[in-house]
C-alpha cells in the first residue's frame, strides 16, 4: 500500500444556478482523525455525508473542509441576524451594566458590527441539487487531495529508506570494530592489573577470564541485532496497509533505546570506545530524522 503523507490540499470550483460553490479541504499532522467544517448554514444538512466521504480516505491527519457560496449577479439573497447570539450579548449587555452601576442603553447597531451576528442566507434553489454539487465537488477535492499526498508520501519513504541504508551502514561498522575488540579488553585489564600488582606474577587464564567479564559487559552485540531487526521492519512497514505512521514511531521509539544502551555500554573504552560512541551518536542521528519524517506518515 502505497505511503500517504498526512499533509495536503485539495480546491475545487463549480457553478450552480445561482451562485459559485467553493470547496477546498487541508490536512496537517495528528493523532487521530480529526475534522473541522466550516460552511454556511445552508450546508447543514449535507455535512454527514461530507464526513462520510472524508473518512473513507483519510484515516489519520488534522481536516478543515471549508464550503463558500459566491453570490451570482442578480441572484437573490438576505442577511438574517444571529438571534441567539444577539439575545446572548443583550443579557450580557445588561447584566454587566446592572453589576456596574451604569445608566446605558444597548446599541443595536453596534450589536450588529460583531462578527457572526449577520448571517448571509443565499436563495440556492433546489437544496437536494445543491446538495450533489457539494458532494461532487467534496469527491473530487478528495481524489486531488489523495493525489497530493501520495506524492508527499513517495517523498517521505524515499527520504526514510536513504535514511535506515545509513543506519544500517553504521550498524556493520560498529559490528566490525565490536569483533576486534577482545584482545583490546584483555590488553586494558593486563595494563590495570600491572599498574595495581607492580611485577606480581599474574595468571595468564585470569586475566582472560576477567577480559571477557568486562567484555561481556560492554558487549553490543545484542543492540546491534536488534537494531538491524528493527531496520528491516521500517521496510516492512513501509509495503504495509493501515496506519503505518502509529506503527513506525513506537518501532523508532525501541531503536531510540537501543542506540542509548549502546552509548552506556561504549563510554571509558578508550580510542574503541571513542569511536563506538561516534558511531553510536551518528546512528542516534539517523534516528531522529526517521522519525521525524515518519511523524507526517498517515
Amino acid at each position: 500500500m502505497p505511503i500517504r503523507s498526512m499533509t495536503g490540499f485539495a480546491r475545487v470550483s463549480r457553478a450552480t444556478a445561482s451562485a459559485e460553490l467553493t470547496l477546498s479541504i487541508k490536512t496537517v499532522n495528528h493523532r487521530g482523525l480529526d475534522m473541522h467544517f466550516h460552511m454556511p448554514l445552508e450546508f447543514d444538512a449535507v455535512e454527514l455525508a461530507l464526513r462520510r466521504a472524508v473518512r473513507a480516505r483519510v484515516q489519520r491527519g488534522h481536516v478543515q473542509l471549508q464550503v463558500h457560496l459566491n453570490r451570482a449577479a442578480g441572484s437573490a439573497g438576505a442577511a438574517l441576524i444571529n438571534e441567539p447570539l444577539l439575545r446572548a450579548w443583550l443579557e450580557s449587555f445588561r447584566d454587566a451594566a446592572q453589576r456596574l452601576g451604569i445608566d446605558s442603553q444597548p446599541d443595536l447597531n453596534q450589536a450588529l458590527r460583531l462578527p457572526g451576528m449577520l448571517e448571509s442566507r443565499i436563495e440556492t434553489g433546489d437544496p437536494e441539487a445543491l446538495e450533489a454539487e457539494t458532494l461532487a465537488a467534496a469527491n473530487e477535492a478528495i481524489e486531488e487531495l489523495d493525489a497530493f499526498r501520495l506524492r508527499e508520501g513517495k517523498a517521505i519513504e524515499a527520504e526514510i529508506r536513504t535514511r535506515v541504508e545509513a543506519l544500517c551502514d553504521l550498524v556493520r561498522r560498529m559490528e566490525q570494530i565490536r569483533n576486534r575488540a577482545l584482545p583490546y579488553f584483555q590488553q586494558r585489564l593486563r595494563d590495570r592489573l600491572g599498574e595495581l600488582l607492580g611485577a606480581a606474577q599474574i595468571d595468564p587464564a585470569r586475566i582472560a577470564q576477567e577480559a571477557a567479564i568486562l567484555a561481556e559487559r560492554s558487549d553490543i552485540s545484542e543492540e546491534l541485532v536488534r537494531l538491524k531487526t528493527h531496520a528491516d521492519q521500517v521496510d516492512a512497514l513501509l509495503s504495509a496497509e493501515g496506519e503505518t505512521g502509529k506503527k513506525l514511531d513506537f518501532l523508532l521509539q525501541e531503536m531510540n533505546r537501543e542506540a542509548n544502551t549502546v552509548l552506556s555500554k561504549t563510554g571509558g573504552l578508550g580510542e574503541t570506545g571513542l569511536t563506538l560512541t561516534d558511531l553510536g551518536l551518528a546512528a542516534k542521528a539517523e534516528i531522529d530524522r526517521i522519525r521525524e519524517q515518519s511523524l507526517n506518515i498517515e
